[in-house]
């Protein structure tokens, strides 16, 4: 009896946490068509299916995306019958230009259409030709599809899509489309759920977070949100991102303060310290405003992480606007910031000034900038030595750990812990939860030389474990949880 083959799928990633949790769900949606998790580590190894969920904030996405599908046309050829497939917000902006500069592309489809994929995949194979759908409005809100999450005891979820601004540098209104507001009922319904399976860790996502409820009239939804979160036996852990500065208002940081299982970390995009510069950006806040929000913020969470986006290089960026950013940036005392060169998105009003300012500029503005970065959160890291931190251990983000001998998780605050294991002594599983005493730190990351002061099994640890003993999909990679790097990607 010959065995029946069950095709294979590989989801590649591009972006931001909406890729990743996006991802999560083609992943879901082909495995309810009957495809199975392709084990392989290398992203570009074959499969039946190869999935690009890409994105088109940044040039360096473009040239990235069509190499790799430059390298994927001589996989394909030796691989007869493999299908490869682009979506996501390059998709919704390119449309059939994919299958123009790459004809060996099967499938294209766009944010909006998700759950379209199985099909045009078949449509495809039946038709021997490349199947192109791009919706221009949201079909269904993707909470609503079948799900294959990455983590057993930390999960995404979305609580809008799309965005109500115009900033002049971003493209993604064009891709996302208008903000859409889940009902609070709705979310609630989800993340209890979840719980019910095993998680204690979640992100709630939108474009803009704290813009939730626009849609339905409640300006205090995002806050109400909050503390349900904190009314949900089981769930440990509730972060969000991001939140938009222009839309921040008290009775969140009040939430935050007062509802013990939201975690006292933030990022909130800066982008510019420089008032004219915001103006041009139609970044709709000021400076002072920013400064006044991170102050409220540590007056009511002294022990609060703060993270940003910083973009160099604007349009018409003068040294003295520059030196606006150094002096917010040294003001606002960042844990980590996510630092950008400004590159031109066609189809955004930043994209057509003539004022760009010149590579070279760009590039020497960007590296002081990483230096100040740098040096303030290792200052920051620093105050932390020779306290007690608790840590939630997670799988795959300490890559070094296997050589090291140690475990990594996150602090409550959001900041990398790599922990020392005694020998001798218990093991934690991602999920579980410990304490530590900080021995040292780096710009990046603290340490805990010391091992662990306590170890607590947790639902979500008995979660990963019964996935890993059933043989189910090995967590490769861990969930990021809205804690940037240091640095703009390599250009």
């Amino acid at each position: 009896m010959t065995e029946t083959h069950q095709p294979t799928y590989r989801v590649v990633t591009y972006g931001c946490q909406m890729n990743v949790h996006d991802s999560e769900r083609i992943a879901g949606l082909l495995e309810s068509a009957g495809y199975v998790p392709d084990p392989r580590d290398d992203s570009l190894d074959p499969a039946d299916v190869v999935v690009f969920n890409t994105c088109a904030v940044r040039e360096n996405a473009d040239n990235r995306l069509y190499g790799t599908l430059g390298h994927m046309a001589s996989v394909k050829a030796a691989n007869p019958g493999m299908q490869l497939a682009v979506g996501g917000c390059m998709a919704q902006k390119d449309k059939a230009t994919v299958v123009d500069r790459a004809p060996w592309v099967d499938v294209v489809f766009g944010t909006h259409n998700l759950a379209a994929l199985p099909i045009l995949l078949e449509r495809s194979r039946v038709n021997r030709e490349a199947a192109v759908e791009i919706e221009e409005s949201l079909q269904t809100f993707p909470s609503d599809l079948p799900t294959h999450r990455e983590s057993a005891y930390s999960a995404w979820v979305s609580i809008s899509v799309g965005c109500n601004n115009t900033c002049t540098f971003c493209i993604v209104p064009q891709l996302r489309g208008r903000e859409t507001d889940r009902r609070p009922g709705d979310i609630l319904a989800e993340i209890r759920a979840l719980v019910d399976e095993g998680v204690q860790e979640i992100t709630l996502l939108g474009q803009n977070v704290n813009s939730y409820g626009v849609q339905f009239g409640d300006r205090g939804a995002f806050a109400k949100l909050l503390r349900a979160c904190g009314r949900i036996d089981g769930l440990e852990r509730v972060r969000f991102t991001s939140p938009h500065p222009a839309a921040f208002t008290d009775d969140v940081i009040e939430a935050m303060a007062e509802t013990p299982n939201v975690m006292p970390s933030l990022h909130m995009p800066l982008q510019s310290g420089s008032d004219r510069v915001l103006r041009e950006m139609r970044r709709s806040y000021r400076s002072r405003k920013f400064l006044g929000i991170l102050e409220r913020v540590r007056s009511a969470m002294p022990e609060a992480a703060i993270t940003t986006d910083i973009i160099v290089g604007f349009p018409g960026e003068t040294e003295e606007d520059f030196e606006e950013t150094m002096r917010v940036v040294e003001a606002s005392r960042f844990s980590a910031a996510f630092t950008f060169q400004y590159s031109i998105r066609p189809g955004t009003p930043a994209g057509v000034m003539t004022d760009q300012v010149p590579k070279p500029v760009v590039q020497e503005r960007y590296e002081r900038l990483v230096e100040l970065v740098d040096d303030i959160a290792w200052a920051e890291n620093r105050r932390l030595e020779g306290r007690t931190v608790e840590v939630m251990f997670s799988a795959g983000e300490g890559r070094k750990d296997d050589a090291t001998h140690r475990v990594t998780g996150r602090a409550r605050d959001n900041r990398l812990v790599h922990v020392a294991l005694d020998p001798a002594g218990e093991r934690p599983r991602p999920g579980d939860i410990g304490e530590v005493r900080i021995t040292r730190a780096a710009p990046h990351h603290l340490m805990a030389d010391s091992g662990l002061l306590s170890l607590r099994r947790t639902r979500g640890g008995d979660a990963w474990q019964a996935r890993q003993e059933a043989a189910g999909p090995v967590e490769a990679s861990a969930v990021s949880l809205g804690m940037p790097g240091i640095g703009a990607p390599a250009s």
